[in-house]
């Protein structure tokens, strides 16, 4: 017993060892990927702070009372909110704008598509805890009666998503022009337009070098911002002991009402710079997918926010006896022997913040087109081994123009800090009010509890963006702008794809006409398989008939395929395909959804076709088995069944290299008794000089046991898929009614037509082979 017991202790030892080797692990990455923008605030909170009249009040108290607000504003935002409340908001272990607007869709249904949730909770990852709880509450129920207010909710998101974009001009823009700065407290002799030059290089070489991915020097990251942050951490201890140890007394939230007291509005006016201490908070939830909660609650508390609270207090320590060294006070703070290594590697850390800020914004754009909310764009995975690196090239060189813009425009830190703090601002109190919902629609907490956080928090917030606001005219409106400009091309886009699909949908094809058709659809059936893409989940498109009536014959095997986007992060590749029958069994149609989260990657398989072939037949038995027992769903559109693809239960695979053993072929034998095992695929391996494609041919052993119809439904399939696949696509066009109004043809005709004319075509988005693929144009008057 005690020999059990202590093999116990040690299992439960090692398990908790390697629990927390992989937390602090992850900490350790964490580094330098969320905490880049965050610790490279101290070179610009103080300068930006005292920009305005505040620079007047040059007295011990006003630097203790600003010092105050900036350690109680850290505390209060990224601590007590983000830290402890917010991070537990996440989506199947993903966070930012998008996962909270993900999870309501879900849980109140606010999506403005109808039927999208069609067959999406038979997912895994649909409701966090597997299950899901019907609440009945008087404001869910008025959220999901009135249209309005969920067209208002996704204009909030798009408006935070627009900032965040935002935030990929302006973080490289401030973060790189105040680390050159730097250069002017040793070399006086340089100016402000040959360090607003030196900054445009390094922005140029920055953007210039993302397609190379950041997997490349991801393992130098980490590393400097730790070294930046124990630098800055130390030298703020320093500037405290040497400069004005009282400086601690400033830690009481007594100061800051003596602040306000002794300056009044100017103080008020200056909140604007203060809140630029938290900027870059935003992406410790933004980017919690790559790592975990406590990963992030561990690097936060044991060493961000330590090292920050020292740098902040030995510089306001510093500014208390140095007024005149104001402008550049970080730098002056330096100890002059260490004054160059630091200055190396704050602009190392600058280079750091910018670079993941950029990626954040990548990944907010493959999220936005994900949902439907943004056009198609290239997006190219820069790394073999971690997932979610991803690289866009229109987006990654409009960042560089719009970034050398604010940049070349403003060339001073103070008018872009004003232009920052109102972008991140505005993402923290668009994340709040959502909270808000989630605490009482996902949580199901009492709306007392969500009333008293949106109060606390969004006052506080509402303060600092009441600040930023009235500096507008000094830079304020460039975020503005952005936003306006992105949010506008978001929901032109969504608009009219969502008329679109409207417009699928009530003029889908009657099944009654189809079965008037007949088994031949009323013209020639040849061989092969054809693939309709299609937008609709339920029923036939209206484009099907146009194909019938103007193509004189048609594959002898029909799929429609709709490639789906649901809101969940990612969706298991065993959950990916749902497969269902349109039609009775002699007309052989099928039904294909293919389902990606929203931070799924859409790879370009080559096997897709071998995939949907052996689905299919896995539903032609599983609809057997359930039709022989009777509980299968006999309707002309029956129910859609998910089809796990690597299930291999029961079966052998042998692999044999083709250029090793000519004529030989890779067998699936079957060892049970089912019909959708017993398909035998034979793979023949190309030489790598001419293609890395598979060549795949099934073939059906003779099998007593199969049922006759069974068998002769998979030997049609065989057949089809042995004569060739072809990939049938809609290209059709959306044109705003006569009688609709001015604003509806702008947006129809123009806004949206100049977009889908600019964008990357749907066929190229799909990763369809050109050679396969047929076009059928048609119009749609919306």
């Amino acid at each position: 017993m005690d020999r059990e017991r202590g093999s116990t202790s040690d299992d439960r030892r090692v398990n908790w060892k390697s629990y927390y080797k992989s937390l602090f692990l992850l900490a350790y990455q964490s580094f330098g990927v969320v905490y880049g923008d965050l610790s490279t605030s101290p070179l610009y909170v103080y300068k930006s702070a005292f920009s305005w009249r505040l620079y007047q009040y040059q007295d011990e108290q006003t630097v203790f009372g600003l010092f105050s607000l900036i350690f109680w504003t850290f505390t209060l935002i990224p601590l007590l909110k983000y830290i402890i409340i917010v991070l537990s908001a996440d989506d199947n272990g993903e966070g930012g704008t998008f996962a909270l607007y993900s999870l309501l869709c879900r849980h109140a249904r606010f999506s403005l598509l109808p039927n999208q949730q069609a067959a999406d909770e038979e997912l895994s990852t649909y409701y966090s805890n597997g299950t899901r709880t019907v609440i009945s509450s008087p404001l869910k129920t008025f959220l999901e009666k009135h249209k309005r207010l969920r067209t208002l909710l996704l204009l909030i998101v798009l408006f935070g998503a627009s900032m965040v974009i935002g935030d990929g001009v302006l973080t490289p823009a401030i973060s790189v022009l105040s680390s050159i700065s730097g250069l002017q407290v040793r070399a006086k002799k340089l100016h402000d337009g040959e360090v607003v030059i030196v900054a445009c290089i390094v922005l140029i070489g920055l953007f210039a070098l993302q397609h190379r991915g950041t997997q490349r020097v991801a393992f130098l990251f980490a590393p400097i911002v730790i070294v930046w942050l124990l630098c800055i951490g130390i030298i703020g201890l320093y500037n405290i002991i040497h400069w004005n140890p009282k400086i601690y007394y400033a830690l009481s939230p007594h100061y800051i009402v003596t602040f306000f007291k002794q300056t009044g509005k100017d103080g008020w006016i200056s909140l604007g710079g203060v809140l630029l201490c938290i900027t870059g908070t935003e992406a410790m939830f933004a980017d919690l997918g790559h790592f975990t909660q406590a990963s992030i609650r561990v690097a936060f508390v044991g060493v961000i926010y330590p090292c920050l609270v020292l740098q902040y207090m030995g510089q306001a320590a510093f500014i208390s006896k140095n007024f005149s060294s104001l402008p550049t006070s970080f730098y002056e703070s330096i100890p002059e022997p260490v004054f160059w290594p630091v200055f190396v590697v704050a602009t190392l850390a600058a280079v750091v913040a910018s670079q993941a800020v950029i990626s954040a914004t990548f990944s907010i754009v493959k999220q936005c087109h994900a949902l439907g909310c943004f056009p198609r764009v290239k997006v190219v995975h820069t790394s073999r081994w971690i997932y979610g690196q991803i690289y866009i090239p229109e987006i990654n060189w409009i960042l560089m123009l719009l970034c050398l813009a604010v940049t070349l425009g403003f060339r001073d830190t103070t008018l872009i800090g004003n232009a920052y703090g109102i972008a991140c601002m505005t993402v923290m109190f668009v994340t709040t009010w959502m909270m808000a919902l989630i605490i009482v629609f996902v949580w199901q907490k009492s709306t007392i509890f969500a009333c008293l956080f949106l109060l606390f928090f969004g006052f506080i917030e509402a303060v600092y963006l009441s600040s930023s606001i009235i500096k507008v005219p000094q830079g304020g409106w460039a975020p503005l702008v952005l936003s306006f400009i992105f949010m506008i091309i978001m929901y032109v886009w969504h608009y009219g794809t969502r008329r679109k699909y409207l417009f699928d949908l009530q003029n889908k094809v009657s099944m009654k006409w189809i079965l008037t058709l007949g088994p031949s659809l009323g013209i020639v059936r040849v061989p092969g398989i054809g693939l309709i893409y299609t937008e609709l989940v339920t029923g036939v498109p209206a484009i099907f008939s146009h194909f019938v009536t103007n193509l004189p014959a048609f594959h002898q095997v029909l799929v429609f395929v709709c490639v789906k986007s649901v809101p969940v992060p990612y969706v298991p590749p065993d959950e990916r395909y749902l497969i269902g029958r349109i039609g009775p069994r002699a007309y052989r149609m099928y039904r294909c959804i293919v389902r990606y989260g929203y931070k799924d990657v859409q790879k370009d398989e080559d096997n897709f076709e071998n995939l949907l072939v052996l689905s299919i037949a896995k539903f032609i038995h599983m609809e057997a088995e359930e039709t022989s027992s009777g509980s299968y769903d006999a309707s002309p559109d029956g129910r859609m069944a998910v089809i796990q693809t690597s299930d291999t239960c029961g079966t052998t695979l042998v692999m044999r290299d083709a250029d090793q053993y000519a004529g030989d072929s890779a067998m699936i034998r079957s060892s049970k008794s089912e019909t959708l095992q017993s398909l035998q695929s034979l793979y023949e391996q190309e030489l790598p000089s001419t293609s890395r494609r598979r060549r795949v041919r099934f073939e059906l052993p003779e099998v007593e046991y199969i049922d006759p119809q069974v068998k002769e439904e998979l030997l049609a399939l065989v057949e089809a898929k042995e004569a060739g696949v072809a990939y049938i696509m809609g290209h059709s066009y959306i044109k705003a009614r006569r009688t609709s109004s001015f604003l509806k043809k702008f947006v129809i005709d123009v806004a949206y037509s100049f977009l889908r004319k600019n964008c990357r075509g749907p066929a190229v988005a799909l990763n369809i082979p050109h050679i396969s693929l047929i076009e059928v144009g048609m119009i749609y008057y919306v």
